[in-house]
């Protein structure tokens, strides 16, 4: 039995079809839309509209962004010989909040893995590939730390090594606060390989 009518179900069954929104989430997302004021949801829609229309991948590193380059790759005072390729721009995001890295970046848009039928050619690896035929003296490989992520940070190192160009991996392993005796195997032993001098 539908407890709504037609159209709060299908607003709901959109909203709960959003990554990381349940359906008690989608709920609560459509009683406040619909409680929304309309020119408030008016222009949520314009927006959501306008940023589809625009948003495209930067012709540099292949984040979203709503310009031709990201204001990332168009700062000249970012390291251009240093590129860190992460997995999506969420990733990316998360680097730039520490606002130590100086280097740009390339976002693969995803992860090589052969169980969902995701090979080399479905992410942007050949377009890091062109990229360095310029003036790149590292790559940061800071993919993550899954069976996904780990099989493509392999992947792209055997595919730069041969140019010369120096590949290195970020270190993983105990979180900040973390317990030892909580902790995976897996990530003991990156924390132990990852370990850097006092």
């Amino acid at each position: 039995m539908d407890l709504y009518s037609g159209h709060i179900n299908k607003l709901i069954e959109e909203l709960a079809a959003l990554p990381g929104i349940g359906s008690k989430s989608a709920q609560r997302l459509a009683f406040h839309l619909i409680n929304m004021p309309q020119d408030k949801v008016n222009r949520l829609a314009n927006v959501m509209m306008e940023a589809k229309a625009n948003v495209r991948y930067c012709s540099e590193c292949y984040t979203l962004t709503d310009r031709e380059i990201c204001p990332v790759c168009a700062n000249v005072k970012r390291n251009h010989g240093m590129i860190m390729v992460v997995e999506n721009t969420r990733d990316l995001a998360a680097y730039e909040k520490t606002g130590k890295y100086e280097g740009v970046y390339h976002v693969l848009h995803g992860a090589i893995s052969p169980m969902l039928g995701i090979g080399p050619s479905d992410i942007k690896l050949k377009e890091l590939i062109e990229r360095l035929e310029g003036d790149v003296e590292e790559v940061i490989i800071a993919t993550n730390s899954s069976l996904e992520g780990e099989t493509t940070a392999m992947y792209i190192s055997k595919l730069i090594k041969p140019t010369g160009v120096r590949v290195t991996r970020i270190a993983s392993g105990v979180p900040v606060g973390g317990d030892l005796e909580y902790i995976d195997e897996v990530t003991l032993l990156r924390a132990l390989e990852g370990r850097t001098e006092l």
